[in-house]
């Protein structure tokens, strides 16, 4: 059974614990629409990324 040949001080255990911390994901208002939209996504109610088009979104009367 393998025995640690030194004691982990704390800090080395505290900035390995660090690394796991979790983060929120990025977003952001869209100015034109006030739509949360995450970072470097289409934002899906209007098919918009980075100022243009990439989507064409179906409206709710089309079959």
């Amino acid at each position: 059974m393998g025995v640690p040949k030194r004691i982990t001080s704390k800090a080395k255990k505290r900035s390995r614990k660090a690394a796991n911390r979790w983060t929120p994901p990025g977003i952001s208002k869209d100015k034109k629409t006030g739509n949360w939209v995450r970072s470097h996504h289409v934002d899906l109610t209007t098919g918009m990324y980075n100022g243009r088009q990439v989507l064409t979104l179906k409206t709710s009367n089309e079959h």
